[in-house]
């Protein structure tokens, strides 16, 4: 059984001619939409969303492609790029009756987090990023031998067949080795839901890898060309990452001012899954930055 938050309803809402999100809904106030992140799905902002609900309407759907939303063929680059991602998610806002809504992602998500900063600025109030760079500047700082903490990107990055395959022959092992690879209080996912997060990842190994696919692609085709027109994130951003420039050589928040001019960039002592190891420390970003 699909894993619910406590006090959300739930409903499925077309966003495209192919594709329906899961989608929960809670609370009533200012919108907004809260996007998980790889190898999960909605239930990661179980905690977030259910404060946040007792001021704001929290929108929380499965990514396309993840959880129990749909999952269509990829039968062409953009099917799964960031591009469409962010407009099923101003569909889904349009769907549900908010013109203007902030918008937090965690890992994937908030690479659609952003794509939709960027291709939809009047529709964004908001925007929180949890733990990722954007996808041009993380390609970029990825090289040597540090970039094996990435092995998955280069893995998922390959032409159909084989990356699909060989996750495919053993899914949860591939899988659960992130979630107990990037977590840093394993209670923070309790068995139960860990199992959810396997399934829901089992059953959607084709569209995931497609997901990756696009990052290594045509994602950053876009991002480039942003980045030649001069395009930036117009909204309040703020960013909560672990110190990766430490490990890897770069320093984050110098490469997130190129994108944002109202940048608040935050490091946290979590592990990768923050809204779960420390959903007080994230509520707390949150709120401020929806004060701004």
């Amino acid at each position: 059984m699909t894993f619910t938050i406590p006090g959300f309803g739930y409903q499925r809402v077309a966003v495209a001619r192919d594709v329906t999100l899961h989608v929960a809904v809670g609370g009533t106030g200012r919108p907004i939409v809260l996007l998980h992140g790889f190898p999960q799905t909605h239930a990661m902002w179980r905690h977030v969303a259910a404060d946040l609900a007792a001021d704001h309407t929290v929108i929380v759907p499965d990514l396309r492609g993840y959880g129990a939303s749909d999952k269509p063929e990829a039968v062409d680059r953009d099917t799964y790029s960031k591009r469409t991602m962010a407009a099923d998610i101003v569909a889904l806002a349009d769907a549900l009756g908010h013109e203007r809504f902030a918008v937090a992602g965690h890992d994937r998500g908030a690479l659609v987090a952003i794509r939709a900063g960027l291709d939809h600025p009047t529709r964004i109030s908001h925007l929180a990023s949890l733990d990722v760079l954007p996808t041009l500047d993380m390609w970029d700082v990825l090289h040597g031998s540090t970039a094996a903490v990435a092995f998955h990107l280069y893995l998922m990055a390959q032409p159909p067949g084989l990356p699909e395959q060989m996750i495919s022959a053993s899914a949860d092992a591939f899988f659960g080795y992130f979630l107990d690879l990037w977590i840093r209080d394993p209670q923070a996912i309790p068995a139960r839901l860990r199992a959810e997060y396997l399934r829901a990842s089992r059953e959607a190994v084709a569209s995931i890898v497609a997901d990756y696919r696009a990052s290594s692609g045509i994602d950053i085709e876009h991002d480039r060309a942003d980045r030649a027109a001069g395009n930036r994130l117009a909204m309040p951003v703020t960013v909560v990452q672990q110190d990766w420039g430490a490990a890897l050589g770069f320093d984050a928040a110098a490469l997130w001012r190129t994108w944002a001019d109202d940048l608040d960039h935050r490091a946290t002592t979590a592990g990768h899954f923050m809204a779960e190891e420390a959903p007080e420390e994230i509520i707390k970003v949150l709120r401020s930055l929806l004060a701004r």
